[in-house]
């Protein structure tokens, strides 16, 4: 077996690598192609950033292109660039939007990695004869024992460890991905990046949603869905009237800052009514959730979901959060899974990814996840 587990020498071993432009996809392909695989890097257009902006002269992705473009060349490896914006705008950005016209908290970043990335890019890495697909993503993956497949790991780098926007990587495409990342540091990989001699090594890190400038998404969402965009009211739980506001899309669940309410009290979004178009507010105690409802589940673990009842796991119902404690199981009835959290988390949102980890160490295994589709303070809301 080769570096990648795969059973042939590195020459004859064609890997396709995901280049956007950034420092982490591009020092993946260079390891791959220091050690001798037959390396091809593909970048993806996904959006006009100049068009998200709606203003000319912004298209901060053709600069990554560029970016990817000049890494192959010092490289010294093929690089091919491919039209996805159809594929990304329906696949991604319109779910985007209507998610958050339902009242929800979507991860685009998921859905990328599911729709895009993971299906259309790894289909096209195949037609072009890679023996595997190959990202800079902070994630590990290992063979299971017994050739069973391999199995998805927190990555080394715990402050960089993006497991969470992969938990719906299926065991198919495990099988045929590569992290050459996961185990090594971010300060490791600038440095990898320097002594390659790369342009990008002092490249900033990406903090946005690719396709919404300055974090501003109330306005990408508003120029895609114009017409739905509806004015409401903000009540307490208790009923009384506090205010107005231009669209629920300016607001997520937990949020405390912006409400522009003058009570006195700090007051959070608890909840969102799409329907009648409100924004319900209450203090910081009602955002307590213990019961989580997944839908559109993905299971890497090795038993059946079907037949879990209570099985200790972790959860991570944030990027930015730690896994914590908690138990799942199977509701057969409602056709979902049930995540039970052992303590309280605040700001908990449908819409929103909640990834299944088998224990809360730092190189957990990830189980799975899925779409959360409610919430509940106490098992017995839910009767």
């Amino acid at each position: 077996m080769n570096s990648l587990d795969l059973p042939k020498a590195p020459q004859d071993t064609r890997v396709v690598v995901a280049m956007s432009g950034g420092v982490d996809s591009s020092v993946a392909a260079a390891l791959l192609q220091r050690e001798g695989y037959d390396v091809v890097g593909i970048t993806l257009q996904l959006y006009d950033h100049g068009a998200a902006a709606h203003r000319r002269g912004a298209c901060c992705a053709g600069q990554d292109i560029h970016d990817a473009r000049r890494a192959a060349e010092t490289l010294g490896i093929p690089h091919y660039v491919l039209d996805y914006e159809d594929r990304f705008r329906e696949a991604v950005i319109d779910r985007f939007a209507d998610g958050y016209l339902r009242g929800e908290t979507p991860i685009p970043c998921v859905e990328c990695n599911r729709s895009i990335k993971f299906r259309d890019l790894l289909a096209t890495a195949r037609d072009l004869g890679a023996d595997a697909l190959a990202t800079g993503h902070y994630v590990a993956s290992r063979p299971l024992p017994g050739g069973g497949g391999r199995a998805l790991y927190r990555a080394h780098d715990p402050a960089r460890d993006q497991s969470y926007f992969l938990y719906a990587t299926t065991p198919e495409q495990l099988a045929f991905l590569r992290f050459p990342l996961g185990e090594r540091p971010k300060d490791e990989t600038r440095r990898l990046a320097q002594a390659f001699g790369l342009a990008v090594a002092d490249k900033p890190d990406s903090q946005d949603i690719c396709f919404v400038p300055q974090g501003r998404y109330r306005d990408v969402i508003a120029r895609l869905r114009p017409d739905a965009v509806r004015p409401g009211e903000i009540v307490h739980l208790d009923g009384r009237r506090l205010g107005r506001h231009e669209g629920i899309i300016g607001f997520t669940v937990g949020q405390r800052r912006g409400l522009k309410l003058a009570t006195g009290e700090p007051l959070y979004v608890v909840r969102l009514d799409p329907g009648e178009a409100r924004v319900v507010v209450g203090p910081r105690e009602a955002l307590a959730t213990s019961i989580i409802r997944l839908g559109d589940p993905n299971w890497l673990g090795d038993a059946p979901l079907a037949d879990l009842r209570d099985a200790p796991v972790a959860v991570r119902v944030r990027s930015t959060r730690e896994p914590r404690p908690a138990t799942l199981t199977w509701d057969p009835r409602a056709g979902c899974a049930e995540i039970t959290l052992t303590a309280a988390e605040d700001g908990v949102s449908p819409g929103q990814a909640c990834v299944i980890y088998a224990d809360d160490g730092p190189r957990a295994r990830v189980l799975g996840g899925g779409t959360i589709l409610r919430v509940e303070a106490e098992r017995r809301a839910a009767a």
